[in-house]
């Protein structure tokens, strides 16, 4: 006898609160496998509230590049060396001014292709799946989705920081427009992709703001009117498809340094090293009191 598929509920696990985050010099290596293999990702802002309209959240779908940090991964940055994404957004967009409101963002980041197998019958009414039929009936369409089944990866992450915006026309900008263009330019393969499950591939240029869309042009990168915004990599969440969840976070070495002391109950700038407040005694001329 079969057993029943395990489909775990969304609650599986409280996630309303931090889980002792894993603190680290460098970002937990699922974390960086899922930034270099995304597409793309999702990009949460606020809007700005008016006396008629209330603060309201707005996601947009964004091209990306990440940059892990280091000397070595990309030695011409005039970045600060820590892990950074890269995006572009028009300066009349709305993702715009709800970012120079408020530059706290959330970004969602994961590295699967999503897609909704057909249901069971019941409430999902005249949702039948994704890719269309016709999709199945190609062999590499149907490996495409096996694979995919198999869970290659089987997490997402979340990334909370502040957004920036660089200068125009600052030594920055010009390095990340350059980066970013050579990291968003895919040739005919957007088109392929498309073509491989029966849809039509975009003919709107900027169909995705940020990046480019198949055939597009790098006006929307290279613009006069685009900026270029990163957000310095610092903390997160990764979830995987069981609805576990665990937090991390990215501190310079001095920082983990000092959390590493003060969980010993080191006190190493005022000579009370190894002692906890109970245990500190008044010294009269060397003498405890």
């Amino acid at each position: 006898m079969a057993e029943p598929a395990h489909n775990p509920p969304l609650n599986y696990e409280a996630s309303n609160t931090r889980t002792h985050p894993q603190a680290s010099s460098s970002l937990p290596p699922e974390v960086v496998t899922c930034l270099e293999n995304a597409r793309f990702l999702h990009l949460a802002t606020i809007t700005n509230p008016t006396p008629t309209s209330p603060a309201l959240p707005h996601v947009s779908l964004m091209n990306y590049t990440f940059l892990p940090g280091g000397s070595s991964s990309h030695p011409t940055s005039p970045l600060p060396p820590h892990p950074t994404i890269i995006m572009t957004t028009n300066h009349q967009s709305l993702k715009t001014q709800n970012l120079l409101h408020n530059p706290h963002v959330s970004l969602l980041v994961h590295d699967w292709v999503s897609h909704r197998p057909p249901t069971a019958g019941g409430a999902g009414g005249g949702r039948s799946g994704s890719p269309p039929a016709a999709a199945t009936r190609s062999s590499l369409a149907s490996l495409l989705l096996n694979i995919n089944t198999s869970a290659l990866s089987s997490i997402s992450t979340t990334i909370t920081g502040e957004a920036v915006f660089l200068d125009k026309g600052s030594p920055e900008e010009k390095w990340c427009k350059e980066a970013h263009l050579a990291n968003n330019t895919f040739g005919d393969q957007a088109r392929e992709e498309a073509g491989l499950f029966g849809g039509q591939p975009p003919s709107a240029p900027g169909a995705l703001e940020g990046g480019r869309s198949a055939g597009s042009s790098s006006c929307y990168i290279e613009g006069e009117d685009v900026r270029v915004v990163i957000v310095r990599v610092r903390e997160g969440r990764i979830a995987d498809w069981k609805g576990g969840v665990k937090d991390w976070v990215v501190l310079d070495e001095d920082e983990l340094q000092k959390r590493s002391r003060e969980s010993r109950g080191d006190r190493s700038d005022d000579g009370t090293r190894g002692r906890t407040p109970q245990d500190q005694v008044t010294l009269v001329n060397g003498v405890a009191g």
